[in-house]
């Protein structure tokens, strides 16, 4: 294969890397979204304070496609370099992106429901903020180890 060929298809792996970790960030977001607006809704309906805070509730699913876009990027580096190389795993590559865009992706929508029901949560208490933000961030941390792991493989064996 010539090399053009073999850096396109490992640039296949970047292009998963963001669409799925930016996939997992819509139907997270979304979901915590949803949540929150019936939140406010509820508390309208009573007429108590909405609390603002469940704004970073919603957002905190969208590092994912922050951390995709970064695994991206260094698919993309890799891919070039390999191709001037001459030898590529270009199926490596699209593993690469495939399988930790997925994993980011999941984590982003696991944590954007753990969101939905941190904002039912303190809509109806008005308390456990922080503890609220706690579990998602341990949720983050997923993302974040497969974002690390990946770049040390891509590092070691591409």
């Amino acid at each position: 294969m010539d090399a053009s060929l073999v850096a396109s298809l490992g640039n296949v792996g970047a292009a998963a890397a963001l669409s799925f970790a930016a996939m997992g960030s819509g139907l997270g977001t979304g979901a915590a979204g949803m949540a929150a607006v019936g939140a406010w809704k509820k508390c309208f309906a009573q007429n108590r304070a909405a609390p603002f805070l469940l704004v970073a509730f919603v957002g905190a699913p969208l590092s994912q496609t922050i951390y995709g876009m970064v695994l991206m990027l260094k698919i993309v580096a890799t891919a070039t370099e390999a191709a001037k190389g001459g030898s590529m795993n270009f199926a490596g590559l699209i593993a690469a992106g495939v399988l930790g865009g997925m994993a980011m992706g999941i984590s982003a929508w696991m944590q954007g429901r753990a969101g939905a029901a941190a904002s039912d949560a303190l809509a109806e208490t008005g308390r456990g903020f922080g503890n609220y933000l706690i579990v998602l961030g341990v949720i983050e941390t997923v993302a974040i180890f497969v974002l690390v792991f990946i770049l040390f493989a891509l590092k070691v064996t591409v």
